[in-house]
């Protein structure tokens, strides 16, 4: 029973970092949950400041954690990228953050190769059990590495491939009494994403984009040796389309919308009256195949599916001004937010500024609340000369 709730109660912790919950809702909540849900956390300044949307934005060092196939459509032969978020700063926590690197690497005009890392620190936490023992102080952490490729398949065709490496480990530091604990381990995954781009852009950057991404298709992730309860990581659909309206040469907009369906079933919902579930219809969830599980997900789940819509305003190549909005139904946790942020470019450095506009109130608070994003880019060896001159997006 120990061991049972431990498990349960840091799963549940880490989650409901990311997911917030309408409790005074009276109409039937039964959200979607996945283990390592840092994943589903933007680790992108730039996207920080549109909404989220990141599927069908112009190339940069950060696309590889939205859509991969972008990247041999980019003007610089190099790109690296730098993001550190604080999550929860709001309630003056300062341990707790999501940083974030990648960068990308041209081989030539169709081909490039790229690395990325995320790594989620949840900060100090005191571990206890069922009954309040101290089970001692740890510092969680969590982190996915990434390898791609990318290719394009025609000048206005793209398809990207990455596979991914993720390590959960939610009892580091830990020590227990009672030597329980020697029951749990990091857990571990592995993943790969497929992405897809069709680039319809003239040389002066105007035209449509449009890009098709699936993400996180890999294992289950368990914290013990028991086979028969692992946790679905977060596999995702995204469809993504953004346009961009050449005014001159200083001034250009851009508009984005993103669509986002988590890949994974429901879990059991209580029945016949009572508040728990029964054994036999949470050892069928688990028991599911993880292909079997992302065609189930489409059973009646279309209100797993996210809405990023973004706008980008760019003066000169060198100054960016961000606007977006955010929506989550609310029996998936009800995030809905604006967003805003400006980046600054100059030769080949960058400056991304997020910013998210205060949404919700109590345990329906966004753990970004009043909290300012930052990153860093170096674009390297421009295939433009005026690129190189000016700077770019």
């Amino acid at each position: 029973m120990k061991r049972v709730f431990f498990r349960l109660t840091v799963l549940v912790g880490c989650m409901l970092f990311f997911h917030t919950l309408n409790a005074q809702s009276t109409a039937p909540i039964n959200v979607t949950t996945t283990a390592v849900p840092f994943l589903r956390i933007s680790p992108d300044a730039r996207a920080g400041g549109l909404g989220e949307e990141g599927i069908a934005t112009s190339p940069d060092a950060n696309s590889s954690f939205y859509n991969l196939s972008k990247t041999p459509f980019s003007e610089y032969k190099t790109g690296i990228g730098i993001t550190y978020t604080p999550w929860l700063k709001d309630l003056g926590l300062n341990d707790v953050y999501l940083l974030a690197a990648s960068g990308y690497h041209q081989l030539d005009e169709n081909q490039a190769l790229s690395a990325s890392l995320r790594y989620f620190s949840l900060g100090s936490i005191q571990f206890s059990d069922y009954n309040g023992n101290n089970w001692g102080e740890g510092r969680p952490r969590e982190f996915a590495f990434d390898l791609g490729y990318s290719r394009k398949l025609s000048s206005k065709l793209g398809i990207g491939l990455t596979l991914r490496y993720i390590n959960s480990n939610l009892t580091l530091g830990a020590a227990a009494a009672s030597g329980s604990i020697s029951a749990y381990k990091a857990g571990t995954a592995v993943a790969a994403d497929l992405s897809f781009t069709y680039k319809n852009v003239a040389a002066n950057q105007e035209g449509f984009t449009l890009g098709f991404v699936l993400s996180n298709l890999g294992t289950k992730i368990g914290y013990t040796n028991d086979a028969t309860q692992k946790e679905y990581i977060p596999a995702n659909m995204g469809l993504g389309g953004n346009y961009t309206k050449v005014f001159d040469e200083q001034n250009k907009i851009s508009f984005g919308l993103d669509l986002n369906k988590l890949l994974v079933p429901a879990p059991p919902t209580p029945v016949g009256g009572v508040d728990t579930v029964s054994q036999a219809a949470l050892n069928e969830y688990y028991s599911q195949s993880v292909v079997s599980s992302w065609f189930k997900s489409f059973n009646g789940q279309f209100n797993t599916i996210n809405a990023s819509i973004g706008a980008e305003y760019t003066y000169n190549d060198q100054f960016m001004f961000r606007l977006g909005y955010f929506y989550e139904s609310k029996d998936q946790g009800g995030r809905q937010y604006f967003t805003m942020g400006v980046g600054l470019k100059y030769n080949m450095l960058g400056l991304n500024f997020s910013y998210l506009i205060p949404s919700g109130s109590g345990i329906t608070r966004n753990p970004l609340s009043n909290t300012i994003r930052f990153g860093l880019t170096f674009d390297l060896d421009s295939s433009n000369p005026n690129k190189a001159a000016a700077g770019s997006e």
